[in-house]
Order: C-alpha cells, then structure tokens, then sequence
C-alpha cells in the first residue's frame, strides 16, 4: 500500500509532552497539564493521516479491519472513519481529506453489494449521519441523496413491539429493541429536519426520542440500557455502554437545539454525568474491548463535544465536561498512542501492540479531533 503520509511531525509533538496524575478516585478529576502544551490541530492531522495510512485500501477504496491488512470489510465502522475525515476537513479546510470523500462514497458502496443497505438499522443510521454531514461539508448532493434513501430504510424498523421504537435488525430481530438503533435514528431524523425544514422528520425525532427515554433510560440515573426483548417486555439493564449513553446525549442536543427546551439539555447531561462517573477507569473512559466495542468510545466522546458546545450548559458543568475530555486526550496522545505509526488501542492509557483494529483506531483519532475542535478559540 502506497504510504500517503510520514510521521516526523509526531516524534516533535511527543518530545512537547505534558504531565497528568493519575487517580484513584473516580469522582476526583486530576488536573490536565495546560491545553497549550500540545498543538492539538498538528496531533488531529498526525492520527487521522494515520487512519488512512494504516487502515485506508488504495485500490478498493474502504477501510480494512486492522492495520495489518486484514481486507474484510465491515460496513458500519466505515461510517466513523469518514466521520473522521469530515472532522478533519472541517478543522483544517485541507482538500487532502476532501479528496477521500467521493473514493470512500464509490467504493464502500461498491462493497456492499452495490447498495446502502444492510439488515442492521443502527448500521444504516451510522452510514446515512455520515453522509449528510459530507454533504453538508461540501455541498455534493449525492451525499444528501444517499443519506435520505438509506432514511426511507430506516423508518421501516419502526413496529409496534414493546409500544414502538426501531428495530435492532430487520431479518430476524424485529422484536429487539435497542438503544443502538434509537439514538442514532432521533439525531438522523432531528438532523434532517434541521437541514430541510420537513415536520416530517421533527415528528420521527420526538416520536423515537419520548420511545427511548420512557423505555431504555433511567431518568434518575441517567443510565441508558441496552435494550428490551419486545416479545417477553424483559429490559436488559446490566449492559450499558459508552455509545448508548453518547447517541442518547447526542438525541437530547439535537431536540435542545430545535426547541431550546432546557429539559432536552437537562436529559444529556444526566447520561453524560452517569457516564463519566461509572463508566470510567481511574477517570479514563473505560475499555469496551476490539470489535464492535472498539468505537463505543469515539461515538461518546463526539456526541459528549456536542453538548459541551452548547450555550445553555452552565459554566462550571462546561468546564468539569472539559477537563474530563482533555485528561482523556492528553493521556491517549502521551500515554496510549504508538510513536512509530500513531496507533491506538482499547484502553486509552495503554499502548497497543504492533497491530490494532480500525474501530479502536477510529475512536481515538474522534477522540483527538473531538480536543482539536474543542480547543479552538
């Protein structure tokens, strides 16, 4: 594979490192070190060319499943990788990332079968809030076009088991209903709203909301369950996740957003506390494993930068959110990043080994320009 990139520009930034301390309080914040110590632009271009380095297939034009050239495609991850690209267009206004866009839209396409769809409505969701925002980043309305075609699959997933909400999978799981194919849905159709005006789609984000928030979330808590088996009524409680709690945040800002409400607001900083508080280790976000759980971390972290952008969140909450993501970010570039090839693993305070996956690749590199985006003036 043809390298696009080398990695000089890493070595500097990890000579300019800062110091964290690390506790064992899980409610005890540490300290970061000054934000200004790390150039967080110059880190989100080192590990977001590493992504395409690494991970990017010249010829085929999608994303491998490790950075050793393992070729299986997996569709959903797909999804975050040119998030991550849009992440870094948008900060840096560098046609280089632009670029990847229409060889990414060609030829993911193309090895799905030719088509956008898949048996997984969550799945479809990732792909289709990917693509509206490239179309919203370059204006290309094949983007925006694809995005509503995959949506008309989406809406499908809508049934009557346990009172409503979409499906986890089409084929054979109508009846699992799941956190993962919810919170997406709500920010894709609030999404869609806000870009065409259509009430259509303002009716799906509130009717798909009000489902998830008196069905998975414990609005003492804050926790966001996994999901409810809508043939036995029975909720599954002891799985909850980083991902599910950021697309519930990320459900609650876009309502806030169109409505200006505070009890929006009020909802995602509830799963955003529980979140920091419990699903964390020694104030880091915890490991969630490779595979699939290798992003849970990444999709928390981007829906998490949402909310801390919003002007209605009180200062000191802003400002605890903050620390919290900034510890996360200097600990993954000084202590959980590999120098060599900027690779990421599972747990942000450990290096990974010669070989990582895409999906925890990508969640670090979220993670990174999550810090570069935050820290702008």
């Amino acid at each position: 594979m043809k390298k696009i990139w080398t990695t000089p520009i890493f070595t500097l930034l990890f000579a300019c490192t800062c110091s964290s301390s690390n506790s064992e309080n899980k409610n005890d914040m540490p300290q970061p070190a000054e934000s200004t110590a790390l150039d967080w632009s110059a880190a989100a271009d080192s590990s977001s060319r590493a992504l395409l380095n690494s991970f990017w297939d010249e010829t085929e034009h999608y994303f491998w499943a490790d950075n050793h050239g393992n070729k299986n495609f997996h569709y959903w991850p797909q999804a975050h990788a040119l998030d991550v690209l849009v992440d870094a267009y948008e900060r840096s206004g560098n046609d280089f990332y632009k670029a990847y866009f229409a060889l990414w839209f060609d030829g993911v396409k193309k090895k799905n079968n030719n088509s956008w769809y898949n048996s997984y409505f969550d799945d479809m969701e990732w792909i289709a809030l990917a693509l509206l925002r490239t179309y919203q980043a370059t204006g290309e309305a094949k983007y925006k076009s694809a995005a509503l075609e995959l949506w008309g699959y989406i809406q499908e997933g809508w049934n009557d088991y346990a009172g409503g909400g979409i499906a986890w999978e089409r084929d054979n799981n109508l009846w699992s209903k799941n956190a993962c194919s919810n919170g997406p849905a709500c920010i894709l159709a609030a999404r869609l709203y806000r870009e065409t005006g259509d009430e259509v789609y303002r009716t799906w984000a509130f009717k798909i909301y009000e489902w998830e928030k008196s069905t998975l979330f414990n609005r003492n808590s804050g926790a966001v369950y996994d999901n409810i088996n809508g043939q036995t009524g029975s909720k599954n409680t002891s799985w909850i996740f980083t991902y599910n709690q950021g697309t519930f945040v990320g459900s609650a800002v876009e309502l806030y957003k169109i409505t200006g409400e505070k009890m929006y607001l009020n909802d995602a900083v509830l799963a955003a506390n529980y979140t920091i508080a419990n699903l964390v280790n020694d104030a880091i976000l915890k490991n969630e494993g490779n595979g699939d759980g290798g992003l849970f971390k990444g999709i928390f972290v981007r829906y998490f930068a949402e909310l801390i952008g919003q002007k209605g969140l009180d200062s000191a909450t802003k400002n605890r959110y903050l620390q919290f993501l900034q510890y996360n970010a200097e600990t993954l570039w000084t202590k959980g990043a590999s120098k060599k090839d900027v690779l990421f693993g599972t747990f942000w305070r450990n290096k990974p080994g010669s070989q990582t996956g895409l999906t925890e690749q990508t969640s670090g590199c979220m993670l990174i320009e999550a810090m570069a985006k935050i820290g702008e003036p």
